[in-house]
């Protein structure tokens, strides 16, 4: 994921993967073990907290792939397995996934399509996917129920009152389903499921939390503008969630979409 490079993907990880990802995650991870795998692949996989999860409940000899565009996410992720854990780790665009067809029983990404050109993305898992193979991904739901992207553009607004930075709305922009069932269908896959994931999180450090919001991709934006201490934008969100949302914790609520698919014909595992 372009943006993600040293300090900010620990901080992306530190302060934001347990609270944004990682029920979700352990969720997507059961749904790829519900059936028999050989070979898994993880596509978007960042700092490995889907990888985590999914090599906690695979098989102990199926085989884990996971890829993403980011040298700095992937480094953090390699240092949550042991060299046994039978994981490889690849960088690698999603839209050119370096490997040979029908390679995989199942692929995975979590909140990751809204930054890849999903038609040819889509047309590579079918690609790599073996007949019956699955497919399981999910997109965050709008702003209107992700407090986390509207009230942090609501407050860059204040400061940055005539060109926000915009990449938190960038996470939120692939929860129209319509089109990107169309677009599965034109890949070739078929027996689309749709579901909603409607969770509530307490938050029990606001400040780290707001924190990990200003120092993803974000900070680039705000330092290319110049002017603001992004310290100051932090103080303002944790202000603003607590406001919201209360305090000691904060119970925060989140939204996604998950969708699971396959590629026509007869599973051989």
């Amino acid at each position: 994921m372009a943006g993600y490079v040293g300090d900010v993907a620990v901080a992306y990880d530190r302060d934001l993967g347990h609270v944004l990802f990682e029920q979700y995650a352990a969720d997507i991870a059961r749904r790829a073990a519900g059936k028999p795998v050989r070979d898994v692949l993880e596509v978007a996989s960042g700092t490995g907290i889907v990888t985590r999860q999914l090599r906690n409940v695979l098989p102990g000899d199926a085989q884990l792939t996971a890829v993403d565009i980011s040298d700095a996410m992937t480094d953090v992720a390699r240092t949550k397995f042991l060299p046994h854990e039978q994981i490889t780790f690849q960088i690698a665009n999603a839209a050119t996934l370096p490997f040979d067809d029908r390679a995989f029983d199942a692929v995975v990404c979590q909140f990751g399509i809204m930054f890849f050109d999903k038609d040819k993305a889509f047309r590579e898992v079918h690609r790599v996917l073996r007949q019956g193979g699955r497919y399981l991904f999910s997109v965050w739901d709008s702003r209107d129920y992700n407090p986390y992207a509207s009230l942090t553009f609501e407050v860059m607004k204040q400061f940055f009152p005539s060109d926000p930075p915009r990449f938190l709305e960038s996470t939120v922009s692939s929860f129209e389903i319509d089109p990107v069932k169309e677009m599965l269908i034109r890949a070739g896959f078929e027996q689309i499921s749709i579901s909603v994931q409607r969770r509530v999180y307490d938050i029990p450090d606001v400040r780290a939390f707001a924190r990990g919001l200003i120092f993803s991709p974000i900070i680039n934006e705000i330092r290319e503008r110049g002017e603001v201490d992004p310290d100051d934008i932090v103080e303002a969100l944790t202000n603003a969630f607590i406001e919201e949302y209360g305090s000691n914790p904060t119970r925060f609520p989140m939204q996604a979409i998950l969708f699971e698919t396959e590629k026509p014909g007869e599973y051989k595992p």
